[in-house]
């Protein structure tokens, strides 16, 4: 053993000692290992794939409050072809909520959210000097930007975006021939989710290996932050489940493209036989949702972490039932993979399977429930401080509960059925993994931006920022609810030929009107993140107060995180308010006392 810990020691030095020569602007800026700066690339290019997403959900939104209106807006960004006269095709609109969905779920709410905290707190936070590879996590971010740029190119492609939804179910999916969004851009989209998920695969296994094999001396696994315990989880679930995806889009692919037929079976197009035969499009849909379900917990676990972190140093006071959040993050896990089926109960499931996916689908609300009742413990007689970042923590759990109770609803499959592929399931999916995401990744970038460019964001355009977000977000997905049990249709891109939507057309008009408003104050956001970046308050090395390590690190940003010895831990990262210190605060390297009581989790 005290061989194994002088040959690490030994491997710290010359991986200290080996970043002494001066970076280019390339090797520091692009090219870079540094496990910090590849952070900022992954949130630098979710900031841009977010404004892309965005931007195409409100010219939707307009679509749908005032259809076959024209707008210039939509023949500026759409051309001709897609908008003649400035009025939005059904092919457009299409294509606009499949590659809105794309973006947002994969590129902004995955890639962005895993890729900026992972890699910036988990060496920081584990007490490494960086990532297991450097060179494995530069490729992981330059395989998510080269699929990001050929998601985006596919938007310019003549025959049109890919437009058979985000799940891209074949058989619209799968034969060129089916709609103009079926063509170049579909195979476009495929191509660009290959590479994802390459970059996520790799970004995943050097998460998990940082975590095994590079903690400092005394951080056990029971004294880990819980942010990096969602991380730790997250990426597991990502080995799992990400190569089952890629698995259905080779198919696809070769079904496109090399006359298999793995979910094609008696095709007609026009009148037209197809000589395909055996295939099953149902079973697309389990390989889809095999990933498709974890994706919401990969999505929402990092954020879920970032929380914990947030609120515990905002209250002052030990996060609640610490064991207990460990353990209902791996029963979530766990509980993900095993109820895609929910997803699928109108695609002629037996009813017994059915109920088999209902039961499993309920269980996961008890380790989701739990988590919601520890924030509102921890922030129960709290000394609470009201910044940004903690306000979007708090809207987290929020929506999260709100979300989360409309889909026991869904996970029901006798309820299901009624409101199946209406605006109710569109509401729900959006507050529970798209808003709760967003709102832990805005919580994140409010508490770490010190960290990561050594100024401090403005609080004042925070709170704008977040009082206007969380009342439009509220304002848009809240009547989303009752246009679906009312029975509106999701995927139609207008409604004006069914009188018996007509009633509901002035719900949608409120919709839209936040939907703008939100977007729009977005711009605050931006504004304060790239003008606080060179003009903002400088930061203090521990402007939070805080526990944990990465705090313990200069300010300056140097390729090995410390100068000197990395950090020793002697405790675990909630120690605030503690009786018998002076501060209501004890950083994780600060030693036992004589005496001192070691705080059950």
């Amino acid at each position: 053993m005290s061989a194994m810990s002088h040959e690490h020691d030994h491997h710290e030095h010359d991986h200290h000692e080996e970043h002494h020569h001066k970076d280019t602007f390339i090797t520091k800026y692009i090219f870079s290992i540094d496990h910090k700066m590849i952070a900022k690339q992954y949130l630098l290019t979710g900031i841009v794939m977010g404004v892309i997403g965005v931007g195409m959900s409100l010219l939707f939104r307009m679509q749908l409050a005032w259809p076959e209106e024209s707008f210039k807006v939509f023949k500026f960004f759409l051309g001709e072809k897609m908008a003649p006269e400035g009025v939005m095709t059904n092919e457009a609109y299409l294509s606009l909520i499949t590659i809105h969905g794309t973006i947002m779920v994969f590129f902004v709410l995955t890639a962005a959210l895993s890729g900026t905290f992972s890699n910036l707190l988990i060496p920081l936070q584990c007490g490494a000097r960086d990532m297991a590879s450097g060179l494995l996590n530069m490729i992981s971010y330059w395989l998510f930007f080269t699929s990001s740029v050929v998601m985006v190119i596919s938007l310019f492609v003549e025959s049109g975006p890919a437009s058979a939804g985000w799940t891209i179910y074949p058989p619209l999916s799968a034969l060129p021939q089916a709609i103009s969004g079926s063509g170049l851009g579909m195979t476009l989209w495929l191509v660009s989710m290959a590479i994802f998920i390459a970059s996520s695969l790799l970004g995943s296994l050097n998460y998990i290996v940082t975590v095994i094999n590079l903690r400092t001396k005394g951080m056990s696994f029971t004294r880990l932050p819980l942010t990096i315990w969602a991380f730790f989880v997250t990426a597991v679930i990502g080995v799992i489940s990400f190569p089952v995806l890629l698995s259905a889009a080779l198919m696809l692919i070769m079904d496109r493209s090399f006359g298999t037929s793995f979910f094609l079976s008696d095709i007609y197009i026009a009148g037209e036989v197809l000589n395909y035969q055996g295939g099953s499009p149902v079973l697309f849909e389990h390989l889809f949702w095999f990933l498709g379900h974890p994706e919401v917990y990969i999505v929402l676990l990092p954020a879920l972490g970032i929380t914990s972190e947030v609120i515990a140093t905002n209250s002052r006071k030990p996060i609640f039932g610490y064991r207990a959040m460990i353990m209902s993050i791996i029963a979530i896990a766990f509980l993900s993979t095993i109820v895609w089926g929910h997803h699928m109960f109108l695609s002629g499931m037996n009813p017994f399977l059915g109920s088999v996916f209902t039961f499993t689908t309920l269980l996961i609300a008890i380790p989701s429930a739990v988590k919601a009742f520890n924030y509102i413990t921890t922030l129960w007689k709290g000394n609470l401080q009201m910044n940004p970042a903690m306000l979007f923590s708090i809207g987290l759990v929020s929506t999260f509960i709100t979300g989360g109770l409309t889909g026991i609803i869904l996970g029901d499959s006798t309820l299901d059925i009624n409101v199946h592929d209406t605006y109710f399931v569109v509401a729900h999916f959006h507050l529970v993994m798209g808003i709760s995401a967003l709102y832990g990744m805005f919580a994140g970038i409010y508490h770490w931006y010190p960290r990561m460019y050594g100024r401090m964001l403005n609080k004042n355009l925070g709170y704008v920022h977040f009082w206007v977000t969380a009342v439009c977000a509220y304002g848009v997905f809240f009547p989303m609810h009752f246009i679906g049990m009312a029975g509106l249709p999701r995927r139609y891109y207008t409604n004006t030929n069914f009188p018996l939507f007509d009633d509901l057309q002035d719900v949608n008009v409120i919709i839209t009107m936040f939907a703008l408003i939100g977007g729009v104050f977005q711009l605050v956001f931006l504004f304060n993140f790239f003008y606080s970046m060179f003009y903002g308050e400088k930061t203090v090395q521990n402007p939070w107060k805080s526990n944990t390590l990465e705090w313990t690190a200069p300010i300056e940003h140097i390729h090995g995180n410390w100068p000197g010895e990395i950090p020793e831990v002697h405790r675990w990262a909630y120690d605030y308010s503690k009786p018998g210190h002076e501060d209501d605060f004890v950083p994780q390297n600060v030693p036992m006392l004589a005496g001192e009581e070691v705080l059950h989790h």
